[in-house]
């Protein structure tokens, strides 16, 4: 029983309030604003210049748990800035900066335990300051007393007071409804502080009033707090009314305030109000004397004083009398704001309050400054002088007797407030920050003989809070020792509000509980509000406490049992002697408890010890023992006896036991039924694991036991709580039964005996036999163990009910069954089920031979039961022995997934699907293989072939023994639309990886019904890819190429060869939607079309699964989403694939491209729309430039594709099928772009010939229409070869000269004007430009201009060929 630190609460919305309180933080401009928010969420991307180089950081990308943990260590020195105050109820915290602030409200949920706890959540937020410049200075929150006769003490709303750097003082609700406005003093407020009121604790003492004091620089201003108390009631009635549409106005009386000017100090810092104080006779003669000399006269009565102390400098302290009577209560002028948009009124000293007046007149009456009062000058009386310190704080101690001062040497002095002067001084608290703790006595907690008929006692305690060095402690006062000490980090603050409720007084407060927290320490990094509790007896010393002998013997056995070199017998008279000499039942409790849960105790000494204590508590008067001590010494002597019995019975047995094969003649046909599936299972699971020493099967530890049983109302009972395993203490009762190792009749005795329920044991046999199941299938004799303890616990008194007569479920069974489907181990779960449903079924027979005598097949709901349960374990059983196939080497696919009944059950329909098409993609199956082994399987569905040794082919046996057992859950479209969805889930995980996404499409061309592939499409198009692809778009209309690495991860969220990939799944995913679409609108181009395959053509599918998982509830399955989605537009698709083909091969290619504007503003305002929505489309003929851009591109296309295709020859690397399909890519593009497609036929043969594939072009020249065009471009290039070969080539001969001669004149000049450099394969054999300058002939007709030159073109090619 020491100090302790007790979270009560937690501050949540820490990151709204500093968004509100820093906006500048969070204001970096739009674009900024906008790539922030692009880094939330996953699939939210935005397109902005704003930040070039952040790229360039690669620490820039964490994962959300180190960003968590930066965001909570930068959000301690942000609160450290502010100003706080909290309510002493905790039910209120405000947050200040500036001239802002936030109200945290008091909310109570429930948690995952089941328990209560507050959290304070942002109810209000807003500006406050009202005069241009002024900030806020200071807050505090005063709680008012409800006036109702059935109050118990709760507040009936808390007022927040707000003092602010121009002088005013605002009185605001919860809701940061403004009631009263009112400036005392042109100075900042340094300090607001409030005295409630206190019950006195003698009869002597004065009754203090109520009152609020504010502190300028030179001026202090006290409130009376009655006359606060009503003026604020009244407010806010005047607040409620005008909102509620305005009533006649109340006229409440205006606050009666002090205010003295403070003298004789150079700087003030803090105060503290101590209320009337009323001197003794002889402190008025010794003052008198002082002040007058000897010949003083002294008063007959001593006059009483209001006492004030300040903390600075010049003096350090300074202490204030105000005589009562010397200075006049002032009527403020109050400024009163209502919150209504209709109406607002004011009042002031000089007419009271005053009723609603015009616009005009608020005008002119707001902007007069109200009038200040002087203040009454009130010198100091005396004070600690000390020239070099200076007082940052002072904090009055609720008894008013002692106050703790705090300076910038980083000293805490302890002052006696009544005498002045300083009794105490602790040093190396530099900023430290302080509260009070008062502590009463409890009742019986004195020693009645020494003093029987005194007074409750009251304990003063300090709690110093030192951030520099993130301690908090806790001292006696006055000259008490540290008591308590805790470690809590320097971004903490100590909040202290000092006062209480306000409207509490001697009459009203009879028969409350002020619920009222004393000192809160607020962690500003977790938000978590923790109170302190100090013990009563911490304050007293060893000598006249009997409570704290007790603690020095408690913690004397405390550091007996934390040493670990003591004997058992040493420990046992030691802990007996402690536990007898102490005399308090709380504490002797507590050192049992100790004791018990010591893990070196042995169980002898617990017993000796447990024992002893019981024999002296009978031994005394029976109404002086304590009866819960009693009882729980009693129980736990009874667990420690059962303890040792069970351990006494875990011996092997060697004794001969009769075996039962008669009753385990049905279960031995079951195994042999599900033999070859355990088999593999056993297989899967055999591989070896990570186990520690603690999960070994040793002994249970006796604290481990007798934690986790306890005696309620005479019955033995095991302790169930949210995250406590039973299968330590199931191991420790019967893995020795089940292993054969003891003797089962026995044990089950004793646990009978023990007053554990049938229930209770039968829930720990099966919690260890379904965590032990390694351990089970290795055992031969488990299965036959588990009959005969299922087959004794049944026989039990009150485990199965007396009128279960086998044709109602019976609700021992049902538990049996409840456990072995919620259960993931599979293998385990289904033994049990066999064995229990044997055992069930002997049981109802012998029912039916009781009752009719005759050899009748008995057939009972409960059977049915058990049939359904069995099968649905046997299916679970194979599903898991499949996801348990361990992953290949390197790969991302994650950890085994663990299934059960209970989880396939709540998954819905879909819920096999998904978790095989998780174990597809964990193993990286392509979609192909998968095709191939589902159509063995259908074709040999009753074929049984032996276990296989490879991996691939364990893992095709293993998924056609599950598709058997699941075959319309794991149909083919079903399969193959939940590969295709887990696929494009896990590449918007990994958006680098391509071959996910390209996958993804894969198994979704694989789905053979159009309504299932037409719904899966069109999920995926708008839930991961359209984002990403209107991003990549965006991105290359802005630079207008293809992007770089560098803008393409910043953009679009994947690097430019992801996206390269992307884009290509992209023109692959919508050209599937467009041949699942309407075939009312399909066109005649095979590449972006299939006309066959129209949805309107087949009827949707009916989606079941099988009969024993008709039960199946739980999210809607992915197929039956898919069944759920509308047709898309054709058209618009359509529209799309053009623009994923342009981008495609912008990014293929690296071209230059704005793909935008390649399209009419009809076209681009279709873009990036929902597919079902029907856009306004381009139509027509389009406007000839732009024909004429994309008739470029497109050229620029086949450019860069005869460039890559001859790359590739010349390397050697072999071509891909889809790469040559670009040509007819850029063909069938012509159609639905308004291009010439014979121009782009003409410009492909060139490229072809000018790159040297003129085998390529021979292909391509057979479908160009305009051969005469095209004869004559070939011409140029045919000349651009022979001029290589006779006037460029280095390697220059005779011959050629000659022949060079013999050209007619315009041919040779024709040759010379020829630039050979435009080729790119100019050295090109002679036979290939034979060839060419023939096809060229043939092209031309004779009466063409340029036939000539190509009949002496082939004269000097055959010239040049016929050359040795």
């Amino acid at each position: 029983m020491s100090c302790c630190l007790l979270e009560f609460g937690r501050v949540q919305e820490l990151r709204q309030v500093r968004d509100f309180l820093f906006p500048k933080q969070n204001q970096s401009g739009p674009e900024e604003k906008k790539a922030q928010a692009g880094t939330v969420a996953e699939n939210e991307l935005t397109w902005d210049d704003s930040d070039w180089d952040s790229w360039e950081n690669p620490d820039s990308k964490e994962d959300g748990s180190q960003a968590e943990e930066e965001e909570q260590q930068q959000s301690s020195p942000w609160l450290q800035d502010c100003v706080l105050s909290l309510s002493p109820c905790s039910d209120l915290l405000v947050i200040a900066r500036e001239h802002k602030a936030g109200f945290l409200s008091a909310k109570w949920r429930t948690d995952e335990s089941g328990q209560e706890e507050m959290a304070l959540t942002v109810s209000w937020s807003g500006t406050l300051s009202a005069e241009e410049g002024e900030c806020i200075s200071s807050v505090i929150c005063i709680p008012l007393a409800s006036q109702k006769r059935s109050s118990t003490g709760r507040p009936d709303w808390t007022c927040i007071v707000i003092g602010f750097t121009s002088g005013y003082v605002r009185f605001y609700t919860e809701s940061g409804v403004l009631l009263l406005a009112q400036l005392l003093h042109e100075d900042p407020v340094l300090r607001l502080k409030c005295r409630t009121y206190e019950i006195p604790r003698h009869p002597g003492v004065t009754e203090q009033h109520e009152e609020l004091s504010i502190l300028y620089p030179a001026a202090l201003v006290t409130i009376d707090g009655f006359s606060l108390f009503q003026s604020l009631r009244a407010c806010r009635n005047q607040v409620a009314r005008a909102a509620a549409a305005g009533s006649d106005v109340i006229q409440p009386p205006p606050l009666a305030y002090k205010k003295f000017g403070l003298q004789d100090m150079d700087t003030i810092t803090d105060h503290c109000s101590l209320g009337i104080t009323t001197l003794s006779v002889f402190d008025q003669m010794k003052n008198a004397s002082i002040l007058g000399g000897f010949h003083a006269s002294v008063k007959g009565s001593p006059p009483a004083m209001s006492h004030y102390i300040t903390v600075g400098g010049g003096p350090y302290t300074g202490f204030y009398y105000a005589i009562e009577g010397s200075s006049q209560p002032l009527l403020s002028h109050v400024a009163l704001a209502v919150a209504s948009k209709l109406t607002s009124a004011l009042f002031s000293a000089a007419s009271g309050w005053l009723g609603w007046k015009s616009k005009n007149e608020e005008e002119s009456v707001q902007k007069q400054k109200p009038k200040v009062e002087p203040a009454t000058p009130l010198p100091v009386r005396f004070g600690l002088p000390d020239s070099r310190r200076h007082g940052e704080s002072i904090c009055l101690s609720p008894c008013n007797t002692m106050a703790g001062v705090t300076d910038d040497f980083g000293r805490v002095t302890l002052l006696d407030v009544a005498r002045g002067i300083a009794i105490r001084m602790w040093k190396g608290y530099r900023d430290a920050q302080l509260g009070w703790v008062q502590v009463s006595e409890a009742f019986g907690e004195r020693d009645t003989a020494t003093s029987p008929s005194m007074p409750r006692r009251h304990a003063q305690f300090l709690v110093i809070y030192a951030p520099r060095r993130g301690i908090l402690e806790v001292w006696g006062t006055q000259h008490g020792p540290r008591v308590g000490a805790f470690t809590v980090g320097k971004h903490c603050r100590l909040l202290y509000a000092g006062h209480r409720l306000m409207g509490v007084n001697s009459v009203t407060s009879q028969g409350w509980q002020i619920h009222t927290q004393q000192v809160c320490l607020f962690d500003l990094v977790s938000g978590a509000l923790r109170a302190i509790t100090i013990p009563f007896h911490l304050a007293l010393s060893d000598k006249k406490s009997e409570r704290a002998k007790d603690m020095h013997l408690l913690r004397r056995l405390t550091s007996l049992l934390r040493s670990r070199e003591v004997e058992p017998a040493l420990l046992e008279s030691e802990a007996q002697s402690v536990l007898l000499d102490i005399k308090h039942p709380a504490l002797k409790k507590q050192a049992l408890e100790s004791l018990l849960s010591n893990k070196n105790a042995p169980v002898s000494c617990l017993t000796g010890v447990t024992r002893a204590l019981l024999d002296s508590l009978k031994e005394q008067d029976p109404e002086a023992v304590d009866e819960s001590l009693l009882q729980f010494c009693s129980s736990q002597l009874k667990l420690l006896q059962l303890y040792k019995d069970v351990q006494l019975l875990h011996t092997p047995d060697t004794s001969p036991t009769e075996t039962e094969h008669l009753s385990l003649s049905g279960i031995e046909e079951d195994l042999a039924r599900v033999r070859p599936v355990l088999q593999r299972y056993t297989e899967m699971n055999s591989r070896p694991s990570v186990s520690f020493a603690q999960d070994s099967g040793g002994p249970l530890p006796v604290r481990t036991f007798l934690s986790q049983l306890d005696w309620v109302n005479g019955e033995l009972k095991v302790i169930k709580q949210p995250n406590m395993d039973w299968t330590q203490l199931g191991s420790f009762l019967f893995w020795g039964c089940l292993s054969g190792q003891s003797v089962l009749q026995r044990v089950c005795e004793t646990l009978q005996e023990s007053g554990i329920s049938p229930q209770q044991l039968l829930s720990l046999l099966l919690s260890v036999w379904l965590n032990r199941e390694k351990e089970i299938l290795k055992c031969s004799d488990a299965v036959s163990n588990l009959h005969t303890l299922l087959s004794t616990l049944s026989s039990m008194k009150g485990a199965v009910e007396e009128s279960w007569d086998g044709q109602c479920v019976s609700t021992w069974w049902q538990q049996v069954r409840t456990t072995c489907v919620q259960s993931e181990s599979a293998a385990a779960a289904l033994l049990a089920a066999l064995v229990a449903q044997r055992v069930a079924k002997s049981a109802i027979t012998k029912l039916a031979e009781s009752k009719f005598q005759e050899e009748w097949e008995c057939v009972s709901l409960e059977l049915e039961q058990w049939v359904l349960c069995i099968k649905q374990l046997e299916d679970v059983l194979a599903l898991q022995t499949l996801l348990c196939l361990p992953p290949p080497q390197g790969s991302t696919g994650g950890a085994v997934s663990r299934c059960s009944v209970k989880t396939l059950l709540e998954s819905g329909r879909g819920g096999v699907a998904d978790c095989v098409s998780k174990l597809i993609f964990r193993q990286g199956m392509p979609p192909d293989l998968l095709r191939d082994i589902l159509q063995r399987r259908r074709k040999n569905q009753t074929t049984e072939q032996p276990l296989q040794q490879g991996e691939e082919e364990r893992l095709e046996e293993l998924l056609e023994c599950v598709c058997q057992r699941f075959p319309n859950s794991l149909s083919l479209d079903v399969l193959f639309a939940h590969c295709s969805w887990e696929h494009v889930v896990q590449w918007n995980k990994d958006p680098e990886v391509g071959q996910y996404l390209e996958r993804s499409v894969e198994f979704l061309k694989m789905i053979s019904n159009p309504h299932i592939q037409l719904g899966i499409s069109a999920m995926m198009w708008h839930t991961f890819i359209v984002k990403r692809f209107s991003a990549a778009a965006f991105l290359m209309e802005k630079v207008g190429k293809a992007p770089k690495d560098r803008l393409c991860r910043r953009d679009v969220g994947m690097g430019d060869a992801a996206v390269r990939s992307f884009l290509g799944s992209c023109v692959q995913l919508l050209q599937a939607l467009m041949e699942v679409s309407s075939s009312s609108f399909l066109p005649f181009f095979s590449f972006f079309s299939r006309a066959d395959s129209g949805v309107e053509d087949v009827s949707a599918p009916d989606m079941c699964v099988e009969e024993v998982w008709n039960s199946a509830e739980g999210p809607v399955s992915i197929v039956e989403l898919a069944m759920d989605q509308r047709s898309v537009h054709y058209p618009l698709v359509q529209h799309h694939c053009v623009l994923a083909s342009l981008l495609h091969a912008a990014m293929t290619f690296s071209l230059r491209l704005k793909p935008l504007s390649l399209f009419d503003s009809k076209g681009k305002n279709a873009f990036f729309r929902d597919l079902i929505s029907i856009q306004l489309l381009p139509s027509g003929d389009m406007d000839p430039n732009l024909v004429a851009v994309r008739q470029e591109f497109l050229m620029n296309v086949l450019t860069g594709w005869v460039k890559a295709l001859a790359d590739a020859e010349e390397n050697g690397v072999k071509h891909s099928g889809t790469e040559d399909t670009w040509p007819s890519v850029c063909m069938e593009l012509t159609s639905l772009l308004q291009v010439n497609t014979d121009i782009l036929r003409r410009h492909l043969v060139c490229e072809l010939y000018n790159q040297g594939l003129d085998l390529r072009a021979e292909e391509v020249i057979m479908e160009v229409e305009d051969k005469d065009v095209l004869g004559s471009q070939l011409l140029v290039l045919m000349g651009q070869r022979l001029s290589f070969s006779l006037l460029h080539s280095q390697s220059q001969t005779k011959p050629n000269m000659e022949l060079l001669a013999r050209l007619p004149p315009t041919l040779c000049t024709w040759l010379k004007a020829m630039n050979p450099s435009e080729l790119r394969c100019p050295s090109v054999p002679l036979s290939q430009s034979s060839r060419l300058i023939n096809k060229v002939i043939e092209m031309l007709p004779e009466n063409h201009t340029q036939y000539s030159f190509a009949l002496n073109l082939l004269e000097a090619v055959d010239s040049l060929q016929a050359e040795p």
